[in-house]
């Protein structure tokens, strides 16, 4: 008894696309090759995306899976498997997609709401599997439906809330479904629609002014604003006008509130009613026309010298009866100066400042423009002077210069002078700088400076300041007299010279030791120097420089010399008669000892 498997098919009936409640197969057929005709059972599975949803055992070679009513949660990859006596094989996989789904059950929670609360609904799609996207739609009369959507993952129905809103009244809601089949979108046909109807809980507000919404400034204005309300607990009515809260009542139907008018009360008055989520609104326009104009303060002058007399005046255009009072504006509040529309006073320079007046009719008060006064004190005599302190500088370096005033008003005018040509102008509070950076060696120009302010007594001028230019050391050279060779205890001359550098100048001479040793310093308003030293000795052979310097702290070094000591004539002298006495007294022992061996 022997058999193979030829082919395992799985096909559906009456097609892979099924509408939704119609019957559906899904059949398995083995073709199976047998070497003689005997009995064998075969063991049928059918799964449907990986789940096992059938199984029988027949000795046919078909078997069938019926479904009676298809729905959408049919749709899947079917697959067959077959086993028998030991052999198992499996058909490719058979996508089946049953069209259409079911109509999805809309319910609300309640079917009458106030305004300001909430409508709770859910819908359900029955027969259908996750995941399912649901769609919810608020239907109002003569105008777009509102929608919300959610992504339901785990489970075939969905909850959400819509809020009730100032003017709705009747609403109608609905919802639908979709899913996703094999990277297309399929969609429910759309729900019953559930009718909710909306109580208002309190009426809109009227809002009124009296005596009427147009008043002239002076006139007191009150605004009322009324509603009706179902519940009186949580009622809360809220006037405003550009946002800002001016009255508010709680758990009354009734707000009052009076004001005299100015000009700034025009504009738009908003009542508001609220309890719970429910608000509803009235607006109301209001015009308050002007009683007179603001006031103009005018001064004789606003730039004047201290112990000067200054008089201000404060007016109203086409109109004389008020009540005026001049003020002298500060950061800690107006400073008071006289009730009445005249005030004429000798200023010092305190007085500097804004000054404005006030005007009041019919308990209106208005306020000029600040006219501003200042007061000037003249300036000091400036001093001119270098920040460094000296008044001197090296030879290219730039020149720094500062110039101070200390008394009178500010801001001060400053101008730098170098001879009879202006370098600069700056504006200041009490002093200011100029940097000169061409300087020449041979400039005798003298430094000036002088300082204005508004002042009538005009500008102050400071002392010339003469300024030194110091010129740096330049080019040091170290000579000797005798030069090279010295004889041991005569004396020698050293010569330290610089080609050019402002008097007085610095010098010093050193032998190179170790340590370095110095010689001789001396300070000289002039380019050289001499130093003699007496008596040379033989340890005073070696390597000779020196160095110069002056007020521009550069110390310059000159080249070295050497110098060698040695031995004076006479010690030459000396040195070769001892030499030619010991050769005699040599040759004397000789021939006295060659005579003596001869007498023998």
């Amino acid at each position: 008894q022997v058999f193979t498997f030829n082919t395992v098919e799985i096909k559906v009936w009456p097609s892979v696309k099924v509408k939704n409640g119609a019957p559906m197969s899904i059949v398995c057929h083995a073709d199976i090759s047998k070497s003689t005709n005997f009995r064998l059972k075969h063991n049928f599975t059918i799964f449907k995306d990986g789940k096992l949803v059938f199984m029988t055992v027949s000795e046919k070679g078909d078997a069938q899976y019926e479904i009676p009513v298809a729905r959408s949660s049919d749709t899947g990859d079917y697959e067959c498997t077959v086993e028998a006596g030991r052999k198992t094989k499996s058909s490719n996989s058979l996508h089946v997609w049953v069209t259409g789904m079911t109509k999805p059950i809309l319910t609300a929670e309640k079917k009458e709401v106030l305004e300001g609360e909430v409508v709770k609904l859910r819908c359900e799609l029955p027969e259908e599997v996750p995941p399912l996207y649901f769609f919810f739609r608020k239907i109002k009369m003569n105008s777009t439906p509102k929608e919300k959507h959610v992504f339901e993952a785990h489970r075939n129905f969905s909850v959400v809330e819509f809020s009730v809103e100032e003017g709705d009244n009747i609403l109608q809601f609905d919802c639908f479904g979709r899913r996703n089949v094999k990277l297309e979108f399929e969609s429910s046909e759309h729900s019953n629609k559930t009718l909710v109807t909306v109580r208002e809980p309190f009426i809109k507000p009227t809002l009124n002014a009296k005596p009427s919404s147009n008043v002239t400034e002076g006139d007191r204005i009150q605004f009322e604003c009324s509603t009706v309300v179902a519940r009186m607990h949580g009622i809360e009515i809220i006037l405003q006008k550009n946002k800002a809260i001016l009255n508010s009542v709680r758990d009354e139907k009734l707000l009052k509130y009076s004001a005299v008018a100015t000009l700034e009360d025009s504009g738009e008055y908003l009542c508001k009613v609220e309890q719970g989520r429910a608000s509803k609104t009235t607006k109301l326009n209001v015009v308050v026309s002007e009683l007179f104009p603001k006031p103009i303060l005018a001064a004789s002058m606003s730039k004047l010298d201290e112990n000067k007399e200054l008089t201000l005046n404060c007016s109203i255009s086409g109109f004389q009866k008020a009540n005026f009072s001049i003020l002298r504006k500060n950061s800690n509040g107006d400073i008071w100066l006289k009730n009445s529309r005249n005030l004429t006073m000798r200023v010092n320079v305190n007085d500097t400042g804004s000054y404005v007046c006030k005007a009041e009719v019919k308990g209106i008060v208005k306020e000029s423009k600040p006219v501003r006064i200042n007061v000037y004190a003249p300036v000091s005599k400036p001093t001119l002077s270098v920040v460094s302190g000296l008044p001197e500088v090296v030879l290219g370096k730039p020149l720094q210069l500062i110039c101070r005033s200390g008394m009178g008003t500010p801001p001060k005018t400053f101008t730098f002078y170098k001879g009879s040509e202006v370098k600069k102008k700056v504006i200041n509070d009490t002093y200011a700088t100029f940097l000169d950076e061409n300087i020449s060696q041979n400039d005798k120009r003298g430094y000036k400076c002088d300082a204005r302010n508004n002042h009538s007594s005009g500008m102050k001028t400071s002392n010339i300041l003469n300024i030194t230019v110091i010129v740096p050391i330049k080019n040091a050279s170290l000579g000797s007299i005798p030069y090279g060779e010295v004889e041991d205890g005569s004396e020698t001359a050293f010569l330290c010279s610089v080609k050019e550098g402002s008097w007085p100048i610095h010098f010093r001479i050193f032998r190179k030791n170790n340590p370095e040793v110095l010689l001789f310093e001396k300070s000289e308003n002039a380019h050289r120097i001499v130093w003699r030293k007496e008596t040379m000795k033989r340890q005073d052979t070696g390597t000779y420089y020196c160095m110069a310097s002056n007020r521009a702290n550069v110390d310059v070094k000159s080249h070295p010399i050497t110098i060698n000591v040695i031995l004076a004539a006479w010690q030459k002298g000396v040195i070769a008669a001892f030499v030619l006495v010991s050769i005699a007294g040599a040759v004397t022992l000789t021939l006295w000892w060659f005579f003596c061996k001869k007498k023998k």
